[in-house]
C-alpha cells in the first residue's frame, strides 16, 4: 500500500514529546514490510540539516484562501529508511521559528496550512496514497477535507485514519478556519466541527476518520468517560465501534543497552555488569555523590500537569533529607515546575541534580544509569519512557493509567513484575511507590529479577505495525 502520513513531529527532525519518536518508528515498521510510506511535517526553524535535503516540488499553490502571499510552499525530502521518505513543508513565515507548537494568532492557520499542503502535494506529484494517516489535532481537519472538499479528487478514494495521541490538545481556532480551507457551511454545527464557537480540530478527525486509533488499549477506554474525554467523550463514544487502541513500541535501533553509542558501557539481560557502569559514570557527570548503597530516580519528561511531577516535587524531598535515594531529572516546561526542581538541587546537591532542556545523550545516560525511573502521570495515552526504562534495567515507578497499565505490571514483593505501580495520583501514592522501590533495591535477587523480567518484555513496533494494517483495511 501507499500509505501517507501527516503529522506535527517527525523525529529526529523535529520532537516535542513521544509523538515524534512514535510516528517515525511506526513508519520504518510499515516500510520494513513492504509498504510505501511518505510522511509530511513542517519543516520548523529547529530542523536540522536542511542544506542537505533534496526537493520535491519547488513551489507549491496550496488550496487555501486568505493572504494569497502566503499560499505556497516548497517542499523538501529526505530518506527515512527504505520505502520511507520524509517531506518537508517549508514555508518559513509559518515555520521558520525553531518551535513545535508556538503560541500565535494565526496557529489555526498554521496547522490547517501544512495539513492541505500534504495533500495538495500527492495530487501535484500523482503520488496517490491508499491510507491517509493523520496524527493527533494539528492533522485533525485531513479527514474532513477528503470527506467534503477533496471527495471529487484522486484522493477522494484514500481511507482516512486518525492517531489521537493526547486527547487533552484539541486545536480549538476561530470560525474563519473553515472559510481558510474551502469547508462546507453545513460543517458548522455542534455535530459536526463546532465547539465552543470555535472550530475543533481533533473533533473533525474523530467524526470524519474511517478509523480512530489511541496508542494504547487502557486510553481508548479510558477517553469515552468524562474523567479522561476533556469534552469529547460523548463524540468519541459516537464512534466507538471505529476506535481501537493499539501499544507503541520501542525502536530498538535507538533504544537497546547492547549498542548504545550514548552510554558508558553496553550491557544486556543476559550480560548486565555494564548497568553498573553507567550508573557510576551518570553520577559523575551529574557530580552527585559517588559510592552510595542508595538507588538513583530518574526522571526524562515535560514538566506539565499531566506528568504528575508537582506531585512528585513535594513527594521527594523527604527521602532526599534523609540520605534515602538519589534523583536526577531532565526536563522543561512549566517555569514555577522548572524553579521548584532546581531549588530542590540546590537543597540537595549531592543527592539532587536538576537539567533543564532536552539532552538526548543525557537522556540515553538517564535511561541506562538510573535504578529506577519516575513516571507518576495523572493520564498516559502510552508513554514510551517507561518501555526504555524496562530495555535498560531500569524499573519504572508509574501510575496505574493508559498505556502505563498496559505495560507495567507491578512488583508482588516476592521475585515477580517489572516495576513499581500505584493507583492514586496524590503526593501519598508517590511516597509509597517510593518506598516500595526502596524496599524492592534492599532485595538483591528480588532485584535482578525485575530487572531481568523487565528487560526481556517485549514492546515491538512490528507488532504495532500489524496492528495498524488491519484498521488501514478493516
Amino acid at each position: 500500500m501507499k500509505i501517507l502520513f501527516v503529522t506535527p513531529e517527525l523525529a529526529p527532525w523535529s520532537k516535542a514529546g513521544g509523538l515524534g519518536d512514535a510516528t517515525v518508528a511506526l513508519g520504518k515498521a510499515l516500510a520494513a514490510r513492504g509498504h510505501e510510506v511518505r510522511a509530511v511535517t513542517p519543516l520548523y526553524g529547529s530542523v536540522p540539516g536542511r542544506a542537505q535535503m533534496g526537493t520535491l516540488i519547488e513551489s507549491l499553490k496550496v488550496g487555501v484562501h486568505g493572504d494569497a502571499r502566503k499560499a505556497a510552499c516548497r517542499i523538501r525530502t529526505q530518506p527515512v529508511s527504505p520505502n520511507f521518505e520524509a517531506w518537508f513543508v517549508e514555508h518559513d513565515d509559518f515555520y521558520g521559528a525553531r518551535e513545535i507548537y508556538p503560541a500565535r494568532e494565526d496557529a489555526g492557520e498554521r496547522a490547517a496550512f501544512y495539513a492541505r499542503a500534504a495533500l495538495d502535494a500527492c495530487l501535484a506529484t500523482n503520488w496517490i496514497p491508499d491510507i491517509v494517516h493523520g496524527h493527533d489535532w494539528t492533522a485533525g481537519l485531513v479527514p474532513v477535507l477528503l470527506n467534503t472538499t477533496l471527495k471529487a479528487t484522486a484522493l477522494g478514494a484514500a481511507r482516512s485514519v486518525l492517531t489521537i495521541h493526547n486527547l487533552q490538545h484539541q486545536g480549538l481556532y476561530p470560525k474563519r478556519i473553515m472559510a481558510y480551507l474551502g469547508l462546507p457551511a453545513f460543517l458548522w454545527s455542534p455535530e459536526e466541527l463546532e465547539c465552543l464557537g470555535s472550530v475543533n480540530f481533533l473533533k473533525g478527525g474523530i467524526l470524519h476518520a474511517a478509523k480512530v486509533i489511541t496508542v494504547s488499549p487502557t486510553y481508548a477506554q479510558e477517553i469515552l468517560t468524562p474523567a479522561f474525554g476533556y469534552g469529547l467523550d460523548d463524540v468519541v463514544r459516537r464512534r466507538a465501534s471505529a476506535l481501537r487502541g493499539i501499544l507503541n513500541g520501542v525502536d530498538r535501533d535507538e533504544w537497546n543497552p547492547a549498542d548504545d553509542a550514548h552510554i558508558a558501557a553496553p550491557f544486556s539481560a543476559q550480560q548486565p555488569a555494564g548497568k553498573a557502569v553507567c550508573k557510576a559514570a551518570l553520577l559523575r557527570e551529574l557530580g552527585l555523590a559517588p559510592g552510595l548503597e542508595v538507588p538513583l530516580i530518574g526522571v526524562v519528561s515535560r514538566l506539565y500537569e499531566q506528568k504528575g511531577l508537582d506531585l512528585a516535587g513535594r513527594a521527594l524531598p523527604p527521602f532526599l533529607r534523609e540520605g534515602k535515594l538519589q534523583f536526577v531529572l531532565l526536563g522543561s516546561g512549566d517555569a514555577g515546575l522548572e524553579k521548584e526542581f532546581l531549588r530542590m538541587a540546590a537543597d540537595f546537591p549531592a543527592h539532587c541534580a536538576v537539567r533543564i532542556g532536552y539532552d538526548n545523550g543525557l537522556a540515553h545516560r538517564i535511561e541506562a544509569g538510573a535504578d529506577f525511573f519516575l513516571m507518576p502521570s495523572r493520564f498516559e495515552p502510552c508513554g514510551l519512557n517507561q518501555m526504555y526504562s524496562m530495555a535498560y534495567g531500569t524499573l519504572p515507578i508509574v501510575r496505574s493509567t493508559g498505556g502505563l497499565a498496559d505495560t507495567v505490571s507491578g512488583w508482588n514483593g516476592k521475585r515477580k513484575g517489572t516495576g513499581i505501580v500505584f493507583e492514586h495520583a496524590d503526593q501519598a501514592g508517590i511516597a509509597w511507590a517510593l518506598s516500595q522501590a526502596l524496599e524492592l533495591y534492599r532485595q538483591p535477587a528480588s532485584l535482578k529479577a525485575v530487572q531481568k523480567a523487565a528487560m526481556t518484555a517485549q514492546f515491538s513496533w512490528e507488532k504495532a505495525a500489524e496492528e495498524h494494517l488491519e484498521c488501514y483495511v478493516n
